[in-house]
Order: structure tokens, then sequence, then C-alpha cells
């Protein structure tokens, strides 16, 4: 087939950037794709350019996806487009899936059967555990067990080493290589291998094995890599190896969008690529077809806070239409209800965002008691294993049953009691031969010194009031005045988990009805069937990459949470924190793309949000546009006075005569009405005030605010 052929029947509707990405074959090349750029379009597109007017043998090509739901989309998109000519000889895979290929090879060739791969989470939660009581003596949680293979996972991905493992061990808290290498010892014991050891081994066999490496440099003479900003370090060597320093190597991705950090994701792979590849060539997709084009100048406008990404800017295609929505509202607390008022009369497809699972808890709660319908992309909820979670449950349990030893064992220590281990177990022997309660038995030793009694005379009282309190108002007593806040802080445990319990706790009465929620709701999102039919979907961003909704809320938008930490200014930050702090940058910017129609953001009076004040700060080229903006408009509003006329000015969107009482929309703030204006001395608007509906008053510049997007509602 002639490229005009090809080009008549399959690319008419591409862009010249999209076209030259289909037709740039040869040689290393990295394609920067923006979000909404058509990436997974150009992808499929290039492969039939190189099967149909560049002959490539379909055997050559090696396309290699993230997930392996992604291959199957993939292939299935290209039998669509191109039939079934080709689409049974060209391989989609995973990386592993070529490290299961590269393994088994090289097992023929040294006679050896490899290690049977571990498909079975249990399996492997079941070793963890078990070396872990081993090493700590104490039985972790679920979520223990889920940080701990994260940082395992991490370790083999990032390649890295005993001293840079054990640089872990202080943020983590344990000691991570301890548990790291029995964990592989125990695999190895058994002959079993898990994801990870999968490509650790395949890499090592390609770097021993000349013999093995010329194979599959031959085999694929063509590599395409999609989502290469999630790859990990040692996925990027592997794919390294197998494609040369100046092999035809096609990687699309981008920088900006890489937000899988915690699994080792490597975005500098894309930032040296030019230096790692000889003769390598970058091209850019940087225009966005999904988002109106308000959304794409803010999130470009925000992105570029990053450093470490190439310098690039994404354009919309789409015109402007709605601004970004700034939702003012006096507390986190107050998006739950409003978020549950969206939902019930939700027309178009609505994905409400979040940076971590248990941000939705609270709302999830409303939607399930008043029987709204709606959607939940992934439910790992490991929040109801966490050790925060578990220490409120232990906490509760005891003051309703105040002789059970194993609970004020688990809980003695967190609350300032100053008793020692030994005490501890003292007293509870003595409450269950005199079967009283534990902390009674404190009256029945002389053992206890006089500061040890008097707080746990004060932990019995507490607990006795907490008993007849409201669940919000016994959390509350529990985190400020029983010390366990303290607790929280001292040994930098997320205090976000309290802040959820107690929105949960809200709408229950009792102590007895909030653990029963507790338990209820736990297992609702875990046997949770999706309703497809609900136009209500909640979603973390992490889930939502690669969708696209109508209307998008991005809800817990404040410092602390999301961001997680935010660099103090003044200050010098270390490399790993600048980089933590840009990849969390990174999700905000990947949940703000996910919006077709209409973006949402919730901003609070009791919060801070970095983000937000990026999103809507200006730079300084900005600044001077805008200046001078304000200056042309000022000098053509006193033209137009002097001439006689009045009304509107030769730029009709910055209104002359202001008057008390009538409505204007701004972009942060929402609707409100003019309060007050302010003349100079050429009887032009100077300063103006209004009352927006939230209550709140604000002054602004004239005719700076509708320079910068207020303007009159009709």
């Amino acid at each position: 087939m002639t490229d005009n052929d090809f080009y008549e029947k399959y690319l008419k509707n591409l862009s010249d950037s999209q076209l030259d990405a289909v037709k740039t074959v040869d040689g290393p090349v990295l394609l920067l794709a923006v979000p909404g750029s058509g990436k997974t379009t150009v992808l499929v597109n290039r492969l039939g350019y190189m099967l149909y007017c560049r002959g490539i043998d379909p055997g050559d090509i090696l396309t290699l996806t993230y997930t392996v739901a992604a291959t199957k989309d993939m292939s299935a998109r290209f039998e669509k487009i191109f039939g079934r000519d080709f689409s049974y000889a060209l391989e989609f895979r995973t990386i592993n899936g070529i490290c299961a290929k590269i393994i088994a090879h090289y097992g023929r060739i040294i006679g050896k059967n490899a290690f049977e791969l571990v498909t079975d989470e249990k399996l492997i939660g079941k070793i963890l555990t078990e070396n872990y009581v081993r090493i700590f003596q104490e039985y972790p949680t679920e979520s223990d067990i889920k940080n701990v293979r994260t940082l395992i996972t991490y370790c083999k991905n990032m390649m890295l080493t005993k001293d840079e493992i054990d640089k872990l061990s202080d943020e983590a808290d344990f000691d991570v290589y301890k548990i790291y290498e029995a964990y592989n010892s125990e695999l190895k014991r058994r002959n079993l291998m898990d994801y990870d050891d999968q490509m650790v081994y395949a890499y090592r066999m390609l770097r021993s094995s000349t013999d093995l490496l010329s194979f599959y440099k031959n085999k694929y003479k063509y590599i395409c890599v999609d989502e290469a900003q999630d790859t990990s370090k040692i996925q990027h060597m592997i794919i390294g190896l197998l494609a040369g320093e100046s092999g035809n190597l096609f990687m699309v991705g981008d920088e900006d969008q890489s937000i899988y950090g915690f699994r080792a994701a490597y975005p500098e792979a894309l930032l040296n690529f030019e230096k790692e590849h000889s003769n390598a060539k970058v091209l850019v997709m940087d225009k966005n077809y999904r988002s109106n084009a308000n959304i794409v100048a803010a999130a470009d406008r925000f992105i570029r806070h990053n450093t470490m990404r190439h310098d690039k800017h994404m354009q919309a295609s789409r015109e402007k239409a709605s601004d970004i929505n700034y939702i003012q509202l006096n507390s986190r607390r107050n998006q739950y209800n409003y978020l549950c008022k969206v939902a019930e009369t939700v027309v178009d497809q609505t994905a409400v965002l979040y940076r971590d699972n248990e941000s939705i808890l609270p709302l999830i709660d409303i939607l399930e008691r008043k029987g709204i319908p709606y959607r939940i992309k992934s439910t790992d909820m490991a929040f109801f294993t966490h050790r925060v979670v578990m220490d409120v449950v232990s906490f509760l349990r005891f003051l309703i049953d105040p002789y059970d030893s194993e609970l004020f064992m688990k809980i003695y220590f967190k609350c300032g009691t100053y008793l020692k281990k030994s005490e501890a177990e003292m007293l509870c022997r003595m409450a269950a031969n005199s079967n009283m309660s534990i902390l009674d038995a404190v009256e029945e030793t002389e053992m206890l010194g006089a500061r040890v009694k008097q707080k746990c005379r004060s932990l019995r009282t507490h607990l006795s009031n907490m008993r007849h309190e409201t669940p919000y108002k016994a959390l509350l007593r529990l985190e400020n005045y029983m010390g366990y806040g303290e607790y929280l802080e001292n040994n930098h445990l997320d205090e976000n988990k309290m802040f959820i319990l107690r929105m949960l706790a809200e709408n229950e009465d009792s102590i007895d009805g909030f653990l029963k929620r507790l338990d209820d709701l736990s297992d609702m999102i875990r046997d949770k069937v999706p309703d497809y039919s609900s136009d209500f979907i909640l979603s973390t961003i992490h889930s939502s990459k690669g969708l696209e909704y109508d209307d998008v809320y991005l809800m817990d938008v404040c410092d602390g949470i999301f961001p997680d930490e935010v660099p103090t200014k003044g200050l010098r930050i270390s490399a790993e924190e600048k980089r933590a702090f840009e990849e969390e940058r990174r999700i905000f910017y990947v949940g703000m793309t996910r919006a077709k129609n209409r973006l949402s953001i919730f901003t609070y009076n009791d919060e801070t949000s970095t983000f937000v004040k990026e999103i809507t700060s200006i730079s300084k080229a900005e600044e001077t546009s805008i200046k001078a903006e304000v200056k042309k408009a000022r000098a053509s509003i006193k033209k137009s006075l002097r001439s006689g006329k009045t009304g509107a000015f030769s730029q009709p969107e910055y209104p002359t005569d202001l008057t008390i009482g009538q409505r204007i929309v701004q972009p942060k703030f929402g609707e409100g009405s003019i309060l007050e204006v302010i003349y100079d001395e050429d009887n032009i608007p100077y300063k103006f005030s209004v009352l927006f509906d939230d209550g709140e008053e604000r002054l602004f510049a004239y005719p700076f605010a509708f320079v910068r997007g207020m303007k009159l509602k009709d």
C-alpha cells in the first residue's frame, strides 16, 4: 500500500504532529504526548503504517504496555481498524510477559527449570507475615503487610543496594532490609519467584548471556513502549538492553503524568532519553483534544511549576467553555454533604477524584445511608486495618469491656499512662484474679508510683465519660485529652485517619453503633457490585488515569492531605523531597486533565492549599501582560468618556457602568452581588466590593477583576 493510499484510508483525520509520529519509524524515538493528545490512536496507526507501508515483518515488532488489560485493548483496537490479516502475528506484551519468555528460553539453554511464579497474593502475604512475626516479634495488620510488600517491590524495581535499602528503614520505622532478605530467601528455598523477581532474573540473564541477548535483539528489531513514564528503572534497563543504544525504539510517554513513584516509576528515563540513545529524536504531541481550553490553560500553567520535565506547553484544541469552579467551603467536613447533593441531581457523567482511597469513605457512608446510586473504581480499603484505626477500635472496645487484658495491652502505652510493660501485665493478672476491671486494680497495689497511678485514674475517668458520649465527642476526647494525639505525632502516624473516623462517627449515636458501622462499611465496600448504570463515579486519581469524564470534582485539596507534605519555603530540600513533591503535583495535574467540560475544585476557609494558589497565581510575564491590558483598558474608558460616549468601550467584556446589586460571576469565588462602587477623579470605577453567596464580602480592583475573568451575570 502506498503512503497516499494509507493516508486516505486511515490517517487523514490526524494532525501534523500525530502524522509525524506515525511515520517516524527508524532509530530511537521519544514521543511526548500530553493528556488527551491521542497517543493510543497514534500507536495503533503507527503499527499499521509499519506493516502496510514499510513492509516490516509483524514478527519483528514487539509492543510493550503497562498492564495485561492494555495489551488486550491495543490488540483489539488494531484488529478493529486493520482487520485480522496481521493482528494474530503482532506481539503485544507486558514487560513481565516478555521477561517470562526470556526466563523460559534461558532455562532451555542451560537445561534447568525456572522457579515457579507466585500469582497467589495470599501466599505472599502468608510468607511476609510469618517473617514479620519472627523478625519484629509482633503480629502485623493487613496494612503493615501491604506496606512491606510495596517497599519490597520498590527495592527490586529501583535496583537498590543494601545501603540504599537501609536508608528506607529510617522513614519506614522498621528494618526493611531484614524482612527484604528474609522474604527473598524464603522464596528461593521454595523455588518460587514473584513478579518483581521475574524482571530481576530476566535482566541478569540478558546481561550474563550474550547469545540470549543477541537472539532477542535480532528477533525484535522494532520495539514500541506505551506509558513509558510508568515503567520502572529495571524495566527501562531491560528495554535498553533489548533495543540497544541506537536500535528502533519508540517510547511513548509524558513525564508530567508519571504518578506511580511508590511502584518505582522512573520518569528520569524520559528526561535522559537523548543522552542514553545516540541519534535520538524527540517528538511532541502537545494538543489536548479532551478538555475545554480554560481547563487546558490552567493545567498547563500549573504543571510548569515542576522543574524535572521537558519544556513543553499543552495547547487546547477545543474552545473556552466553563471556567474552573472553586467551591469555597468553611471546612473539609462540608464537602461530603455538598457532593451528596451533586449525586442526587447528577445528569452528565460526573467523577469525584481523590488522592487516597480513605478520602471517599465519609461520602460512601452518606450515599449508602440514603440509598443514592454510585459507582466506585478501586476499592482497596487498607484503611480499616491501618494501625491508627485498629488502635481506635481497641480503645472503644476496651471502654465497653474494661476487663479485656488483650485490649489493654494494645493501648496502655498509647495514652500516656507511663506504665511499664511488666506493670501493665501485673495489673491484668490482679484484675483477673479479683474479677475487677483492669484500671480498678490500680487501687489495689502499692507497686505503682503516684504519678503512674494518677495517669491510670485519669484514663479510667476518660473512658467512663466516653461511654456516655457520642462517638464523635469520644474521638475528640481520645485525640485531644487522652494523649493519643501526642502518640500519633511522636510516632509520625497519619493523623488524617482520625479525621476520617470522626466524619464517620458523626452519623452514629452510640459507641456500639459506630463500631458496628465500621465493620459493615468494610464488608459493604469489599462486596460492592459496580453499578455501571450510575453516572456518579468515585475514583482515586491513579485509577482514573487514561479515562475522561464530563464533570470532575477534586476533593481534599489542602496541604497535609493533597499534597501530603509541602516543602518549607526558604529551607533547602533534599532531592528525594523535591522528587516526592513534584510527583504530588503530577498526580493533581492528571486529576485536572480528566475533565472534559467542567472542573470543580474544593477549597476550605480553615485550610491552606498550595496547589490552588499555584493554579490561580500568574507568572511575571502574565502579570506584565495583564498590567498592560489594564492600562490600555483604563485609557480606552477615559477616551470614551471624553468623547461623550457612554456604555461599553472598545472591549465590551469590561463593563464601565457598575451598579449596586448587579450580579457577577468570579472564577474562584462563584456568584455574588455588587455591594459598593468607588470612582476615581475621572468618574471611572476604581474599586468595588462584592457580597458573595457564601456570605463573604471581598474587594476588587477595576478593571483588573474583569481582566482576570470576572463577568456580569446575564
